[in-house]
């Protein structure tokens, strides 16, 4: 009995607990409990429940303990609670918070995030997308943009002009074409098969001078600067990093003195500007920089304040004293970026974005704005390259014979093509639903980190197994290798917007601890402010909230008391997955805000690894609403559940390596006994997953078109070749060429084809003379070896070709 009644007492604290029911209703479980104990079973057990009663009322009831507990802990808290910089708040208090918060809940209400459906492009936007961006692309043939010419064709550039591809985030009343996010990031994956081109058009739609005019612009900059920008006559940059100032752009060294000078012939107060900007796209062609330096006063010319902070201005190319045109390599797609300098270069006052009154509110506009642009262009540009991976990759895989068999039905092969299929299935989920909140008026400042992190990443991952499945045809360059410059170009996206070791270390988990957790931020403002009582009601509310995660982890980690989720049967068990590791998450992170408190800022793998837990949940959120709100295909089940079980169970191991590296060791035991009770339980996807991906992405499936949707699939021209296309139509045959090298291959072995005929055009021919094939069957293996033949080759140049120097040249066999 007295066992039975501690296992109703223990069921009962869990049942409240998981509610975050409050004090009372602990204390009903615990009294009524304690009092049939007494009356029938254990005075023992009746006594530690009592004793548990008493302090579960003396810390729970607020009666109680706002008159000897609260001032303790205010008083305690005030000492340890990190102090929160100017520069740091302003970067906390950027976007808003959404679904991200719902994860650092532990208990995540899935409606609000299906309540927004994502209902696609308008007709004006498709269209776009299916003509415009398809004539741009089939402009580009890569190997002369990235190697002969170092740049986009004239006539490209022209185009990209005349159809406004500059103007995509610009409303219609100045001239753009006011695209929704979702019509952007469609853009962009759609021209991501180029990377240069991708970049050129992304970048003045991202963070920019566009979107700083939009947003904060004076009504006279707007109307001079906006209908420019739309329609090409005005080509933007914006000049952040510098030598000395890259992830911490807080630390621009770049100055600008109020001062008096002469502007157009008359005396005017104005800025005096020194700075050196590095690493600025389309710098070397723009005719107007954003630039964003620090502004000093020290003569008071405009009041009091000397040191004004961050200022963003704009200024025209031809300003004297600014030098610019110059260009850097960035590897492997020389796109248009270069270094900008200026020597006492005087700007009027109205030159700062938004006017004299904006003055010093840079850092706060380019938080804000790097929250949207973020997780729309470089994560764009990161799935349509792991689409276009997908098209090339699962093609040439089948075409590639070895050992009479396709490379793609060895499972050597098959475990990197269901990586691939995999992480571009994440990816176009996350960028695509991510975009849907942008256009639901949210700015996701942490989601942008986590996308812009993750799927860049994904990209490398991606780009990487394409190169090994390829072998030799892809380490080849030369116009015919369609990977090869996108590939070494990979590292630029893992680079700019914020390196991704800075993103994951800090960002992540260190923006989004703060932003997003329920209380911390209503804690640090009730301390701030000296405010006892809004302390009382956040803290309690906090403890309330470990309370129920511990129990939400311990209970659903046993299997018990799942959480409720609208899914159906395909997709249930993952999103429960997600529930019961959104409460493991919190419960960590309250652990390490805990035991670390300021220094938790220092251990950056400790935040690291909780980033990696909550951007797995996020991913994996994305993939769910994803499926719940699309039509899936044939297939598309196998590909959606390998995705899920891999991003859970990425999340699994992030949470065991942070147990196994919490400083505290007491904590991390306890930690691991609720979240990790019955050990690891989410294992790698299973091989025949694997081997079901590969086939579905190697193969004429609708998984793989569902995953080419908005990649360049259409036919390309004389000079510029699409080989997604030409590897669609080879699949379209295969099971009739499959079946005509079988028989030919038999026949071979059979010794029924003479021993000579080792190539494959030979041993058609000779089966067509034993007839073994018909002349249609013989005519249709001609033109579809000639195919895969022609996509199999590599080029070769001159001796020397590779040499700038022609007189350096070295004649080994002069003879």
């Amino acid at each position: 009995m007295t066992f039975i009644l501690l296992l109703i007492a223990i069921a009962g604290l869990l049942v409240v607990m998981r509610k975050e029911a409050g004090a009372k209703p602990a204390l009903t479980v615990l009294v009524s409990v304690a009092v049939v104990s007494l009356l029938f079973a254990s005075g023992t057990l009746a006594l530690i429940l009592f004793v548990a009663a008493g302090l579960v009322a003396a810390a729970g009831l607020p009666g109680f303990r706002q008159s000897w507990l609260t001032p303790r802990v205010f008083a305690m808290f005030k000492k340890v609670a990190p102090k929160v910089s100017d520069t740091e708040r302003t970067a906390l208090e950027a976007g808003t918070v959404g679904w991200d918060g719902e994860l650092f809940s532990g208990r995540p209400d899935w409606h609000n995030l299906l309540i927004n459906r994502n209902t696609g492009l308008t007709d004006e936007e498709q269209a776009f997308v299916d003509n415009q961006c398809v004539e741009a692309i089939s402009q580009c043939n890569a190997w002369d943009v990235a190697v002969e010419r170092a740049d986009l064709p004239p006539k490209v550039w022209e185009f990209l002009k005349k159809e406004k591809f500059f103007g995509m985030i610009i409303p219609k009343a100045y001239g753009g074409l006011e695209f929704s996010a979702k019509a952007q990031s469609a853009v962009l994956q759609k021209l991501a098969s180029n990377e240069t081109l991708m970049v050129t058009v992304g970048v003045p739609n991202s963070l920019g001078p566009g979107e700083l005019l939009l947003k904060y612009g004076t009504d006279d900059q707007k109307n001079h600067y906006l209908p420019r920008l739309a329609d090409g006559r005005e080509i933007p940059c914006f000049g952040l990093t510098g030598p000395r100032a890259g992830s911490d752009a807080t630390s621009i060294p770049d100055t600008g003195v109020v001062c008096k000078g002469t502007y157009e012939g008359k005396e005017v107060l104005g800025l005096r500007l020194n700075f050196e900007k590095r690493w600025i796209t389309l710098a070397p062609v723009a005719t107007v920089v954003g630039l964003a330096f620090r502004m000093f006063d020290p003569d008071g010319l405009l009041g009091e304040t000397k040191d004004y902070g961050i200022t963003c201005a704009l200024i025209p190319r031809g300003t004297e004293g600014m030098d610019i045109g110059r260009r850097h390599c960035p590897i492997g797609s020389p796109f248009l970026n270069g270094p900008i300098k200026g020597k006492d270069v005087f700007i009027p006052l109205d030159f700062i974005i938004g006017g004299q009154e904006m003055a010093g509110q840079g850092w706060r506009m380019l938080v804000e704005c790097l929250s949207v642009g973020r997780c729309i262009t470089l994560p764009s540009g990161a799935a349509g390259a792991s689409a276009y991976a997908v098209g090339t990759a699962g093609g040439f895989t089948r075409v590639r014979r070895q050992f009479n068999t396709p490379v793609a039905d060895m499972e050597g092969v098959q475990e990197p093509l269901a990586r691939i299929a995999a992480h571009t299935y994440i990816a176009k989920a996350a960028v695509n639903q991510t975009a849907n909140m942008v256009d639901n008026g949210e700015k996701p400042a942490v989601p942008s980190a986590i996308l812009k992190y993750h799927l860049t990443e994904f990209q490398r991952s991606v780009l990487t197994d394409a190169m090994d499945v390829h072998g030799g045809k892809t380490v080849t360059l030369g116009p015919r290798n369609y990977l090869g410059i996108g590939y070494s170009g990979a590292a630029v996206s893992i680079t700019v917007e914020g390196a991704n070791i800075m993103t994951r270390s800090l960002m992540i988990f260190g923006q989004g601890a703060i932003r997003c957790h329920p209380y911390v931020l209503k804690e640090l403002a009730a301390k701030d402010n000296d405010d006892i009582n809004a302390f009382d009601d956040a803290f309690f509310s906090h403890a309330g909230l470990i309370m129920g995660n511990a129990a939400r982890a311990f209970t659903q980690a046993l299997g018990l008391g799942r959480a409720e989720v609208p899914f159906d049967n395909a997709s249930r068990r993952y999103a429960q997955g997600v529930a019961r590791f959104s409460a493991a998450f919190g419960l960590c992170s309250d652990a390490a805000m805990t035991t670390l408190g300021s220094e938790l800022k220092m251990r950056e793998l400790i935040s690291a690894r909780l980033g990696d837990m909550l951007s797995n949940l996020y991913l994996a959120s994305m993939v769910l609403k994803h499926w719940y709100e699309t039509q899936p295909v044939e297939g598309e089940k196998e590909v959606m559940q390998y995705s899920l079980e891999l991003l859970l169970n990425r999340t699994e191991t992030a949470l065991e390596e942070f147990l196994q590296n919490l400083p505290n060791r007491a904590v991390a035991v306890a930690l691991r006994a609720v979240t990790l009770p019955l050990g690891r339980r989410w294992d790698r996807p299973h091989d025949d997953r694997a081997r079901a991906l590969a086939r579905a992405i190697s193969t004429d499936t609708p998984v793989r078109g569902k995953l080419l949707a908005g990649v360049w699939t259409t036919a390309g021209n004389d000079a510029v070749d699409n080989p997604v296309a030409r590897y669609n139509d080879l699949l379209k045959d295969y099971s009739k060429a499959e079946g005509l090298y079988r028989k030919v291959t038999k026949a071979y072995a059979k010794g029924e084809l003479p021993m000579d005929a080792l190539h494959p055009e030979e041993r058609v021919e000779a089966a067509l003379k034993a007839e073994l094939i018909s002349t249609e069957e013989a005519e249709f293996m001609r033109a579809y070896e000639a195919n895969v033949l022609d996509l199999l080759s590599v080029d070769d140049f001159p001796f020397d070709a590779f040499a700038q120097r022609k007189e350096s040249v070295i004649e080994h066999n002069a003879a």
